[in-house]
Protein backbone atom coordinates (compact mmCIF):
# COMPACT_ATOMS: atom_id res chain seq x y z
CA UNK A 1 0.00 0.00 0.00
CA UNK A 2 1.37 2.97 -1.40
CA UNK A 3 0.71 6.86 -0.38
CA UNK A 4 0.39 9.70 -2.75
CA UNK A 5 3.92 10.02 -3.04
CA UNK A 6 4.78 6.21 -3.72
CA UNK A 7 5.88 5.59 -0.20
CA UNK A 8 5.23 2.48 1.70
CA UNK A 9 2.26 3.40 4.55
CA UNK A 10 4.87 1.21 6.80
CA UNK A 11 8.12 0.07 5.16
CA UNK A 12 7.86 -3.56 4.06
CA UNK A 13 4.31 -3.61 3.56
CA UNK A 14 3.30 -3.79 -0.04
CA UNK A 15 -0.08 -4.73 -1.30
CA UNK A 16 -2.11 -4.97 -4.64
CA UNK A 17 -5.91 -5.72 -5.38
CA UNK A 18 -6.54 -8.31 -8.08
CA UNK A 19 -3.78 -10.70 -8.04
CA UNK A 20 -6.23 -13.60 -9.50
CA UNK A 21 -9.91 -12.76 -10.75
CA UNK A 22 -13.88 -13.97 -9.42
CA UNK A 23 -13.41 -17.21 -10.82
CA UNK A 24 -10.02 -18.05 -9.53
CA UNK A 25 -11.22 -16.69 -5.84
CA UNK A 26 -14.57 -18.90 -6.23
CA UNK A 27 -12.15 -21.97 -7.02
CA UNK A 28 -10.16 -21.98 -4.08
CA UNK A 29 -12.90 -21.30 -1.70
CA UNK A 30 -14.36 -24.21 -3.06
CA UNK A 31 -10.79 -26.05 -2.46
CA UNK A 32 -10.22 -24.55 1.01
CA UNK A 33 -13.88 -25.68 2.44
CA UNK A 34 -13.06 -29.26 0.85
CA UNK A 35 -10.11 -30.02 3.33
CA UNK A 36 -11.59 -30.48 6.43
CA UNK A 37 -9.93 -27.60 8.08
CA UNK A 38 -9.66 -27.57 12.25
CA UNK A 39 -10.19 -24.94 14.83
CA UNK A 40 -7.17 -22.72 15.39
CA UNK A 41 -5.80 -24.06 18.81
CA UNK A 42 -3.42 -21.91 21.01
CA UNK A 43 -1.82 -23.12 24.28
CA UNK A 44 -5.69 -24.09 25.45
CA UNK A 45 -7.61 -21.85 23.71
CA UNK A 46 -9.61 -21.85 20.59
CA UNK A 47 -9.82 -19.98 17.84
CA UNK A 48 -12.98 -19.30 15.56
CA UNK A 49 -11.09 -19.32 12.26
CA UNK A 50 -10.38 -22.59 10.73
CA UNK A 51 -7.05 -23.50 9.29
CA UNK A 52 -4.79 -26.42 7.39
CA UNK A 53 -1.44 -26.21 6.63
CA UNK A 54 1.05 -27.44 4.11
CA UNK A 55 4.93 -27.61 3.84
CA UNK A 56 5.32 -26.42 7.19
CA UNK A 57 3.13 -26.36 10.35
CA UNK A 58 3.78 -24.60 13.69
CA UNK A 59 2.09 -26.23 16.69
CA UNK A 60 0.72 -23.52 19.22
CA UNK A 61 0.06 -25.92 21.89
CA UNK A 62 3.64 -27.83 22.13
CA UNK A 63 5.58 -25.00 20.64
CA UNK A 64 6.87 -27.46 18.10
CA UNK A 65 7.55 -26.93 14.33
CA UNK A 66 7.98 -29.41 11.57
CA UNK A 67 7.18 -30.10 7.81
CA UNK A 68 3.68 -31.08 7.12
CA UNK A 69 2.07 -32.13 3.94
CA UNK A 70 3.58 -30.94 1.05
CA UNK A 71 1.77 -27.71 -0.84
CA UNK A 72 -0.13 -29.41 -3.12
CA UNK A 73 -0.27 -28.55 -6.84
CA UNK A 74 -3.62 -26.42 -7.00
CA UNK A 75 -1.87 -23.99 -4.85
CA UNK A 76 1.41 -23.52 -7.34
CA UNK A 77 0.28 -21.08 -9.56
CA UNK A 78 -1.01 -18.84 -6.65
CA UNK A 79 2.24 -19.06 -4.99
CA UNK A 80 4.43 -18.64 -8.24
CA UNK A 81 2.08 -15.78 -8.38
CA UNK A 82 2.57 -14.63 -4.87
CA UNK A 83 6.69 -14.85 -5.19
CA UNK A 84 6.54 -12.66 -8.29
CA UNK A 85 4.46 -10.25 -6.23
CA UNK A 86 6.99 -10.16 -3.35
CA UNK A 87 10.29 -10.53 -5.47
CA UNK A 88 10.79 -13.74 -4.38
CA UNK A 89 11.71 -17.51 -6.22
CA UNK A 90 8.50 -19.80 -5.55
CA UNK A 91 10.31 -22.03 -4.06
CA UNK A 92 11.31 -19.59 -1.08
CA UNK A 93 7.65 -19.77 -0.31
CA UNK A 94 8.10 -22.58 1.72
CA UNK A 95 4.97 -22.49 4.13
CA UNK A 96 1.00 -22.41 3.27
CA UNK A 97 -2.12 -21.60 6.11
CA UNK A 98 -5.04 -21.73 4.88
CA UNK A 99 -8.09 -19.77 6.93
CA UNK A 100 -11.62 -19.91 7.01
CA UNK A 101 -13.19 -16.66 9.17
CA UNK A 102 -16.41 -17.55 9.79
CA UNK A 103 -18.57 -14.33 11.28
CA UNK A 104 -16.94 -13.10 14.22
CA UNK A 105 -13.61 -14.27 13.47
CA UNK A 106 -10.49 -12.65 13.89
CA UNK A 107 -6.74 -12.61 14.77
CA UNK A 108 -5.38 -11.09 17.73
CA UNK A 109 -2.15 -8.57 18.18
CA UNK A 110 0.83 -10.47 17.23
CA UNK A 111 4.10 -11.04 15.48
CA UNK A 112 4.54 -14.04 12.65
CA UNK A 113 6.71 -16.77 14.46
CA UNK A 114 10.51 -16.02 14.02
CA UNK A 115 11.01 -19.41 12.09
CA UNK A 116 9.46 -17.53 9.17
CA UNK A 117 10.57 -14.43 7.17
CA UNK A 118 8.38 -13.14 4.20
CA UNK A 119 4.47 -13.21 4.56
CA UNK A 120 2.01 -12.96 1.76
CA UNK A 121 -1.53 -12.80 2.16
CA UNK A 122 -3.83 -13.42 -0.03
CA UNK A 123 -7.80 -12.34 1.02
CA UNK A 124 -11.17 -14.11 -0.22
CA UNK A 125 -14.53 -13.59 0.01
CA UNK A 126 -15.22 -10.14 1.77
CA UNK A 127 -13.31 -7.43 2.92
CA UNK A 128 -10.92 -7.38 5.99
CA UNK A 129 -8.95 -4.58 7.80
CA UNK A 130 -5.26 -5.64 8.77
CA UNK A 131 -4.49 -3.55 11.57
CA UNK A 132 -0.80 -2.99 13.03
CA UNK A 133 0.73 -1.13 15.54
CA UNK A 134 3.98 -0.28 16.91
CA UNK A 135 5.12 0.46 21.08
CA UNK A 136 7.19 3.47 21.49
CA UNK A 137 7.55 5.24 24.64
CA UNK A 138 4.07 6.86 24.91
CA UNK A 139 1.90 4.05 23.76
CA UNK A 140 1.34 2.75 19.91
CA UNK A 141 2.14 3.99 16.76
CA UNK A 142 -1.12 2.31 14.41
CA UNK A 143 -1.62 2.03 10.88
CA UNK A 144 -4.15 -0.22 8.66
CA UNK A 145 -4.71 -1.40 5.34
CA UNK A 146 -8.03 -2.81 3.41
CA UNK A 147 -7.51 -5.96 2.25
CA UNK A 148 -10.02 -6.40 -0.69
CA UNK A 149 -11.42 -9.82 -1.69
CA UNK A 150 -8.71 -11.06 -4.28
CA UNK A 151 -6.00 -8.41 -3.48
CA UNK A 152 -2.44 -9.55 -1.93
CA UNK A 153 -0.04 -8.27 0.85
CA UNK A 154 3.59 -8.78 1.76
CA UNK A 155 5.57 -8.19 5.18
CA UNK A 156 8.63 -8.20 5.18
CA UNK A 157 11.52 -5.87 6.89
CA UNK A 158 10.47 -3.19 9.21
CA UNK A 159 6.68 -3.94 9.21
CA UNK A 160 7.36 -7.65 9.37
CA UNK A 161 10.12 -7.60 12.70
CA UNK A 162 8.79 -4.13 14.15
CA UNK A 163 5.28 -4.06 13.96
CA UNK A 164 2.50 -6.36 15.13
CA UNK A 165 -0.53 -7.16 13.05
CA UNK A 166 -3.81 -8.26 13.55
CA UNK A 167 -7.21 -8.82 11.90
CA UNK A 168 -10.49 -7.40 12.88
CA UNK A 169 -13.04 -9.03 13.77
CA UNK A 170 -15.09 -10.40 10.26
CA UNK A 171 -18.77 -9.07 9.93
CA UNK A 172 -18.95 -11.49 6.75
CA UNK A 173 -17.14 -14.91 5.61
CA UNK A 174 -13.61 -14.53 4.41
CA UNK A 175 -11.26 -16.90 3.56
CA UNK A 176 -6.63 -16.30 3.41
CA UNK A 177 -3.96 -17.81 1.81
CA UNK A 178 -0.86 -17.05 3.28
CA UNK A 179 2.70 -17.95 2.41
CA UNK A 180 5.89 -17.92 4.10
CA UNK A 181 9.58 -18.18 3.26
CA UNK A 182 11.76 -19.68 6.32
CA UNK A 183 13.91 -16.95 8.04
CA UNK A 184 17.47 -18.31 8.99
CA UNK A 185 16.31 -19.17 12.48
CA UNK A 186 13.05 -21.81 10.84
CA UNK A 187 16.48 -23.32 8.40
CA UNK A 188 18.29 -24.39 11.22
CA UNK A 189 15.56 -26.05 12.87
Amino acid sequence: MLDLFDTPLVPGLNARADIIDAREEAALIERIDALGLAPFRFQQWTGKRLTHSFGWRYDFETGSFGTTDPIPDWLLPLRARAARFAGLAADDLVQSLLTRYDVGAGIGWHRDRPVFEHVVGISLGSDAVLRLRRRHAGGFERAKLGLAPRSVYHLSGEVRHDWEHSIAPMTQPRWSITFRSLSDKGRRG
